[in-house]
């Protein structure tokens, strides 16, 4: 039996990096309402989503039953995205699998969970490959998929796997950084011949919307998604050829890597700002942040730990970003025209500006 069609979405996470573009896409043409669970209705994030209009805002909090019992009721599709950076992953983990029961409760007809890839298991449980905010939600992923063989009577649920997002390869405080050295465009990163499996922000936007859109396709599917997996000589390389400015990719050893990398400073703090330093579950940065680069270390050319199916993505979104080129051509000529400056001018120390909602809101010196 088809499914029906939702109509009201309720978004945890809308006013995040990957949340804006994701409700922009929902409420393009007006087929959707979105419900967002903010801290502030009058952050300036906030605002941008509520000028689009079919907007309206829920403050509370995802760690709260009675918030998420009152954000689902009168929606009938989720959308949730928890922010592991905001509770590290234990808490993260808890509430994920909450969120999804009282969806359930609430009468949610399509709930899709926001992932990441459960890298430690798809390396066959090695140590060197714990990521707590990747394998948080990989985990909850697993289990409400799980779940759907059970309750898809009553809520059918998908998982929307992403990645690393591109921008974060020129933005402010992230784990690739870049730099600018004797005038060439840098990258000092523990990669190696690996490759990370960057994501468009703007695609994403695009495969929730198929994802609500088809629903009876997307039920019990984990939709993992990518540009292509990037090999960082090809990144600069493709910088170069935009820009017309030198780039270069470095590989640095780990130890090299927590002394003067983007993220040294607070290598040591938790990577979870809200976490507790003595909970035999907590991560520093360090310790988060060095499984993270082992994955895409051993992840190079699509044939390592983490892997896409790109012809799957063609399928589905055949206008996709498909390289780092192009995503580097499509921001070098919107930053122009919005004023922005060039790539070039836009990755000097004094330009880099914050891709990720945690940065913008000034947490990243807690973590």
């Amino acid at each position: 039996m088809a499914s029906k069609s939702v109509s009201k979405i309720f978004v945890i996470g809308g006013t995040g990096a990957q949340g804006m573009p994701v409700v922009s896409s929902l409420v393009r043409d007006k087929k959707y309402q979105v419900r967002v669970l903010t801290r502030s209705k009058t952050s300036s994030r906030a605002q941008q989503l509520a000028s689009l209009g079919n907007v309206e805002f829920f403050e509370g909090t995802f760690a709260s039953e009675s918030d998420l019992r009152a954000g689902y009721r009168g929606c009938d599709g989720a959308f949730v995205n928890i922010d592991g950076f905001n509770c590290g992953e234990k808490t993260e983990t808890y509430w994920a699998i909450r969120a999804y029961e009282l969806a359930l409760e609430e009468g949610i007809k399509f709930f899709v969970y926001g992932n990441l890839d459960f890298g430690y298991k798809k390396s066959g449980y090695d140590p060197k490959f714990r990521c707590g905010h990747y394998d948080g939600k990989g985990r909850v992923a697993e289990w409400i998929l799980f779940q759907t063989q059970f309750n898809q009577d009553r809520m059918k649920a998908a998982a929307f796997t992403t990645g690393p997002y591109i921008d974060m390869a020129i933005g402010k405080l992230t784990p690739m950084s870049p730099t600018v050295e004797d005038g060439v465009a840098t990258w000092r990163v523990p990669l190696g011949k690996g490759a990370v499996p960057h994501v468009s922000l703007g695609d994403c936007g695009y495969y929730v919307r198929w994802m609500f859109d088809n629903i009876d396709k997307a039920n019990g599917l984990d939709l993992e998604v990518a540009i292509e997996h990037v090999h960082y000589e090809d990144l600069a390389r493709a910088f170069e050829a935009v820009t017309g400015h030198p780039a270069r990719f470095i590989d640095v050893d780990l130890d090299k890597y927590w002394t003067k990398g983007p993220m040294s400073a607070m290598a040591d703090n938790g990577s979870g700002y809200n976490s507790d330093s003595n909970d035999p579950a907590f991560m520093s940065i360090r310790q988060n942040f060095t499984g993270f680069w082992n994955l895409w270390k051993h992840s190079g050319q699509n044939q390592g730990i983490v892997k896409r199916d790109y012809k799957l993505l063609d399928e589905i979104h055949p206008n996709r970003i498909r390289t780092v080129e192009q995503w580097f051509r499509e921001m070098n000529a919107q930053g122009i025209k919005d004023g922005k400056g060039s790539l070039w001018d836009r990755i000097q120390p004094e330009n880099l500006s914050p891709v990720l909602k945690i940065a913008e809101d000034g947490m990243q010196g807690k973590l």
